[in-house]
């Protein structure tokens, strides 16, 4: 699925070839407003809105869009290492497409395979994209899991007081990203481990009559992965990327974790520390990492609803869930819609022909 560029195009042919999507926001828009409507929500918004500091309101907004920056700025650190022509405005665009893409698949799935094929694009082959993808994946989601266990320890005690079956909750949760962060780790590692997975797989769709030519498609795939391997043995050679990409990770993680603290601030609450609400988010994310549903739909909602309740309080819960929702999800998307139209403007780079050389034939979706 693709948010392509309108122009040239009819509506039905712009409704057809973006349907996946729309469906996807249409599905998040109605649980939300059901989540609004059955809870009083309205009557909520109507009470609170006079007395709504709109200075708190702003700053979670800057912390928000700030994210899409700090992505764009740690993205093009991992690109330089590999494409030193890559420029900033291009990792910025890719950063919000996978924003993107990860908030319209089931478990955040599809961000990384859209950076990867808009990256071919812009003039990445596809070995290089993969490998500077899979580190700065890498990084984001150990930093992510560190950090979440980190606030587990720090505020285990009152989490434990407050909220049933908290303990059970963080181990899935802890769990699911840990598994995901180990297959990574060894798919990044293990070429051997990875052509064996490739060939197994590729046997089974021609068994299944998916892949006619489980041999030639292997060539084309493996030849990328001999540039993801060789990629990321470089990009591993490189500390001083790494010490950057994990400094500016942990301040993009941190900040998202502070846009529930600044709405708590806005509705006129100050009895908790921000070390607390932040918490309270860390535990949001982790739980909402293994909902299956795109932009984990309805589990965001509800683990918001379970984790701040306790602070949101006087019937401002049902605001509050809807204000972080529209920050931390629909601006995203509409940031990366804006972000895929730019993506066709901008010029692809053009690397040596013998750096393309080994990437002439891709795995990448159709157009």
């Amino acid at each position: 699925m693709c948010f392509y560029n309108m122009a040239g195009l009819t509506l039905k042919q712009t409704i057809k070839r973006n349907l996946f999507g729309i469906i996807t926001i249409a599905i998040s828009a109605i649980i939300l407003l059901i989540f609004l409507f059955a809870n009083d929500g309205i009557g909520s918004l109507q009470r609170i809105a006079p007395s709504v500091s709109w200075e708190w309101l702003a700053a979670a907004v800057l912390l928000a869009v700030s994210i899409w920056f700090i992505e764009g700025i740690t993205l093009n650190i991992f690109c330089k290492i590999l494409c030193p022509q890559w420029s900033f405005r291009y990792s910025f665009n890719i950063g919000l497409m996978g924003i993107l893409y990860s908030a319209l698949t089931p478990f955040s799935t599809g961000g990384q395979p859209m950076q990867i094929f808009y990256m071919k694009r812009l003039g990445m082959d596809v070995g290089r994209g993969g490998s500077v993808i899979a580190m700065k994946t890498l990084v984001y989601q150990v930093i992510m899991v560190l950090s979440a266990i980190l606030m587990v320890v720090l505020r285990l005690g009152f989490f434990q007081r407050e909220v049933s079956n908290f303990s059970f909750l963080t181990i899935i949760g802890i769990l699911c990203n840990g598994t995901f962060i180990t297959l990574l780790l060894l798919f990044t590692i293990s070429r051997k481990g990875t052509e064996k997975l490739l060939k197994k797989g590729l046997l089974l769709l021609h068994r299944i009559h998916l892949c006619k030519d489980p041999e030639g498609r292997y060539k084309k795939i493996n030849a990328q992965l001999l540039l993801f391997h060789h990629g990321a043995r470089l990009m591993g050679k490189n500390r001083r990327v790494y010490v950057q990409g994990v400094i500016l990770t942990v301040l993009q993680i941190f900040v998202g974790y502070s846009v529930p603290y600044c709405l708590y601030r806005s509705f006129g609450f100050c009895e908790q520390d921000i070390l607390t609400i932040m918490a309270a988010q860390a535990f949001v994310s982790l739980v909402s990492a293994f909902v299956p549903l795109p932009g984990a739909s309805g589990g965001a909602e509800g683990s918001f609803y379970l984790f701040f309740s306790m602070f949101f309080t006087n019937g401002t819960i049902v605001p509050a869930v809807v204000l972080w929702r529209v920050l931390t999800y629909y601006f995203n998307i509409a940031a990366g819609a804006v972000a895929a139209g730019c993506v066709d403007r901008l010029k692809p780079i053009e690397m040596e022909r013998e750096e393309l050389a080994p990437a002439e034939t891709g795995y990448l979706p159709e157009e």
